[in-house]
Protein backbone atom coordinates (compact mmCIF):
# COMPACT_ATOMS: atom_id res chain seq x y z
CA UNK A 1 0.00 0.00 0.00
CA UNK A 2 1.51 3.31 -1.07
CA UNK A 3 -0.82 5.71 0.71
CA UNK A 4 -2.73 5.90 3.98
CA UNK A 5 -6.48 6.29 3.82
CA UNK A 6 -7.93 8.44 6.57
CA UNK A 7 -11.66 9.02 6.72
CA UNK A 8 -13.13 11.31 9.35
CA UNK A 9 -16.83 11.95 10.06
CA UNK A 10 -18.47 14.71 8.04
CA UNK A 11 -18.73 17.89 10.07
CA UNK A 12 -22.13 19.60 10.16
CA UNK A 13 -22.50 22.54 7.79
CA UNK A 14 -21.67 25.82 9.58
CA UNK A 15 -24.00 27.76 7.27
CA UNK A 16 -27.69 28.30 7.81
CA UNK A 17 -29.87 29.29 4.89
CA UNK A 18 -32.99 31.40 5.34
CA UNK A 19 -36.41 29.86 4.89
CA UNK A 20 -36.70 31.87 1.68
CA UNK A 21 -34.24 29.38 0.15
CA UNK A 22 -36.43 26.35 0.81
CA UNK A 23 -38.32 26.28 -2.48
CA UNK A 24 -35.16 26.84 -4.54
CA UNK A 25 -33.37 24.11 -2.60
CA UNK A 26 -36.20 21.66 -3.21
CA UNK A 27 -36.14 22.49 -6.92
CA UNK A 28 -32.38 21.98 -6.96
CA UNK A 29 -32.81 18.56 -5.37
CA UNK A 30 -35.52 17.60 -7.84
CA UNK A 31 -33.10 18.21 -10.71
CA UNK A 32 -30.11 16.72 -8.90
CA UNK A 33 -31.92 13.53 -7.92
CA UNK A 34 -33.08 13.04 -11.51
CA UNK A 35 -29.52 13.53 -12.74
CA UNK A 36 -28.21 11.12 -10.10
CA UNK A 37 -30.79 8.51 -11.08
CA UNK A 38 -29.78 8.69 -14.74
CA UNK A 39 -26.08 8.54 -13.86
CA UNK A 40 -26.57 5.50 -11.63
CA UNK A 41 -28.52 3.72 -14.36
CA UNK A 42 -25.83 4.54 -16.92
CA UNK A 43 -23.14 3.33 -14.51
CA UNK A 44 -24.79 -0.08 -14.24
CA UNK A 45 -24.14 -0.58 -17.96
CA UNK A 46 -20.38 -0.22 -17.48
CA UNK A 47 -17.83 -2.83 -16.46
CA UNK A 48 -17.94 -2.38 -12.69
CA UNK A 49 -17.06 -4.85 -9.90
CA UNK A 50 -19.85 -7.19 -8.85
CA UNK A 51 -20.26 -5.59 -5.40
CA UNK A 52 -20.49 -2.16 -7.02
CA UNK A 53 -23.21 -3.34 -9.40
CA UNK A 54 -25.19 -4.69 -6.43
CA UNK A 55 -24.79 -1.38 -4.62
CA UNK A 56 -25.80 0.62 -7.70
CA UNK A 57 -29.05 -1.34 -7.88
CA UNK A 58 -29.84 -0.30 -4.30
CA UNK A 59 -28.61 3.20 -5.06
CA UNK A 60 -31.05 3.44 -7.96
CA UNK A 61 -33.91 2.49 -5.64
CA UNK A 62 -32.83 5.23 -3.20
CA UNK A 63 -32.73 7.83 -5.96
CA UNK A 64 -36.17 6.79 -7.23
CA UNK A 65 -37.55 7.20 -3.72
CA UNK A 66 -35.91 10.60 -3.28
CA UNK A 67 -37.12 11.82 -6.66
CA UNK A 68 -40.69 10.81 -5.86
CA UNK A 69 -40.46 12.70 -2.54
CA UNK A 70 -39.42 15.93 -4.24
CA UNK A 71 -42.00 15.56 -6.99
CA UNK A 72 -44.68 15.23 -4.32
CA UNK A 73 -43.37 18.19 -2.32
CA UNK A 74 -43.16 20.46 -5.36
CA UNK A 75 -46.27 19.22 -7.13
CA UNK A 76 -44.67 18.56 -10.48
CA UNK A 77 -42.52 15.93 -12.14
CA UNK A 78 -38.87 16.16 -13.07
CA UNK A 79 -37.73 16.57 -16.65
CA UNK A 80 -37.30 13.28 -18.48
CA UNK A 81 -34.65 12.47 -21.06
CA UNK A 82 -34.52 10.08 -23.98
CA UNK A 83 -30.95 8.89 -23.48
CA UNK A 84 -28.87 8.09 -20.44
CA UNK A 85 -25.91 10.42 -19.86
CA UNK A 86 -22.37 9.51 -20.84
CA UNK A 87 -20.28 8.26 -17.95
CA UNK A 88 -16.65 7.04 -17.88
CA UNK A 89 -16.30 3.49 -19.14
CA UNK A 90 -13.26 2.67 -17.00
CA UNK A 91 -14.12 1.87 -13.39
CA UNK A 92 -11.39 4.03 -11.73
CA UNK A 93 -12.60 7.16 -13.53
CA UNK A 94 -16.26 6.26 -12.99
CA UNK A 95 -15.65 5.64 -9.29
CA UNK A 96 -14.10 9.10 -8.95
CA UNK A 97 -17.01 10.76 -10.73
CA UNK A 98 -19.63 8.97 -8.66
CA UNK A 99 -17.75 9.69 -5.45
CA UNK A 100 -17.32 13.35 -6.33
CA UNK A 101 -20.94 14.00 -7.16
CA UNK A 102 -22.14 12.05 -4.13
CA UNK A 103 -19.86 14.19 -1.97
CA UNK A 104 -21.39 17.29 -3.54
CA UNK A 105 -24.86 15.89 -2.94
CA UNK A 106 -23.99 15.29 0.70
CA UNK A 107 -23.06 18.93 1.20
CA UNK A 108 -26.41 20.02 -0.18
CA UNK A 109 -28.21 17.39 1.90
CA UNK A 110 -26.64 18.92 5.01
CA UNK A 111 -28.09 22.28 4.04
CA UNK A 112 -31.45 20.75 3.20
CA UNK A 113 -31.66 18.98 6.56
CA UNK A 114 -31.33 22.35 8.31
CA UNK A 115 -34.25 23.75 6.33
CA UNK A 116 -36.32 20.56 6.37
CA UNK A 117 -35.47 18.23 9.29
CA UNK A 118 -38.31 15.98 8.10
CA UNK A 119 -36.12 15.09 5.11
CA UNK A 120 -33.18 13.93 7.22
CA UNK A 121 -33.46 10.37 5.85
CA UNK A 122 -32.11 11.75 2.57
CA UNK A 123 -29.05 12.97 4.46
CA UNK A 124 -28.62 9.49 5.95
CA UNK A 125 -28.76 7.95 2.47
CA UNK A 126 -26.25 10.46 1.10
CA UNK A 127 -23.82 9.65 3.91
CA UNK A 128 -24.18 5.96 3.15
CA UNK A 129 -23.57 6.50 -0.56
CA UNK A 130 -20.47 8.60 0.07
CA UNK A 131 -19.13 6.05 2.54
CA UNK A 132 -19.47 3.26 -0.01
CA UNK A 133 -17.56 5.13 -2.70
CA UNK A 134 -14.90 6.20 -0.19
CA UNK A 135 -14.22 2.55 0.48
CA UNK A 136 -14.14 1.73 -3.23
CA UNK A 137 -11.70 4.57 -3.88
CA UNK A 138 -9.57 3.18 -1.08
CA UNK A 139 -9.46 -0.20 -2.83
CA UNK A 140 -8.44 1.43 -6.10
CA UNK A 141 -5.69 3.54 -4.55
CA UNK A 142 -4.25 0.63 -2.58
CA UNK A 143 -4.13 -1.64 -5.63
CA UNK A 144 -2.33 -1.44 -8.95
CA UNK A 145 -0.26 1.74 -9.10
CA UNK A 146 -1.10 2.55 -12.73
CA UNK A 147 -4.82 2.28 -12.00
CA UNK A 148 -4.41 4.40 -8.88
CA UNK A 149 -2.63 7.07 -10.92
CA UNK A 150 -5.51 7.00 -13.41
CA UNK A 151 -8.00 7.59 -10.59
CA UNK A 152 -5.95 10.48 -9.20
CA UNK A 153 -5.74 12.10 -12.64
CA UNK A 154 -9.52 11.75 -13.01
CA UNK A 155 -10.04 13.33 -9.60
CA UNK A 156 -7.88 16.32 -10.47
CA UNK A 157 -9.79 16.86 -13.71
CA UNK A 158 -13.13 16.60 -11.88
CA UNK A 159 -11.94 18.99 -9.17
CA UNK A 160 -11.01 21.63 -11.76
CA UNK A 161 -14.56 21.53 -13.16
CA UNK A 162 -16.31 21.59 -9.79
CA UNK A 163 -16.45 25.40 -9.31
CA UNK A 164 -18.40 25.81 -12.56
CA UNK A 165 -20.73 23.00 -11.57
CA UNK A 166 -21.30 24.62 -8.19
CA UNK A 167 -22.07 27.95 -9.86
CA UNK A 168 -24.89 26.24 -11.76
CA UNK A 169 -26.20 24.57 -8.61
CA UNK A 170 -26.30 27.93 -6.83
CA UNK A 171 -27.58 29.91 -9.79
CA UNK A 172 -30.98 30.83 -8.33
CA UNK A 173 -31.07 34.52 -7.27
CA UNK A 174 -32.37 33.52 -3.84
CA UNK A 175 -28.87 32.25 -3.07
CA UNK A 176 -27.17 35.55 -4.02
CA UNK A 177 -26.41 36.70 -0.49
CA UNK A 178 -25.26 33.23 0.55
CA UNK A 179 -23.33 32.27 -2.59
CA UNK A 180 -19.77 33.33 -1.67
CA UNK A 181 -19.87 31.67 1.75
CA UNK A 182 -21.68 28.60 0.41
CA UNK A 183 -19.19 28.20 -2.42
CA UNK A 184 -16.18 28.50 -0.13
CA UNK A 185 -17.67 26.12 2.46
CA UNK A 186 -18.72 23.42 -0.02
CA UNK A 187 -15.46 23.53 -1.98
CA UNK A 188 -13.44 23.33 1.24
CA UNK A 189 -15.46 20.35 2.52
CA UNK A 190 -15.11 18.42 -0.73
CA UNK A 191 -11.42 19.22 -0.99
CA UNK A 192 -10.89 17.86 2.53
CA UNK A 193 -12.71 14.68 1.58
CA UNK A 194 -10.67 14.21 -1.61
CA UNK A 195 -7.46 14.77 0.34
CA UNK A 196 -8.50 12.35 3.08
CA UNK A 197 -9.09 9.50 0.66
CA UNK A 198 -5.84 10.22 -1.21
CA UNK A 199 -7.15 11.66 -4.48
CA UNK A 200 -5.70 15.14 -3.96
CA UNK A 201 -2.53 16.35 -2.28
CA UNK A 202 -2.95 18.17 1.01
Amino acid sequence: MWFTMVVTPQAPSPLRLSLACESAMLERFLKAEAMALWAVRASQLQNVPANVYTFLRRHEADECKHLAQFETLLGHRSTTRERLPSVPRQWPALAVQLFGYEALGLEFALLLAELRPDLSTILDDERRHVGFFEREIGKILSGDRAIAIQAIASARAWWRKLPRTLDRYLGDPVFDSFRPALTDSILAAIQRRLVQVGLLDA
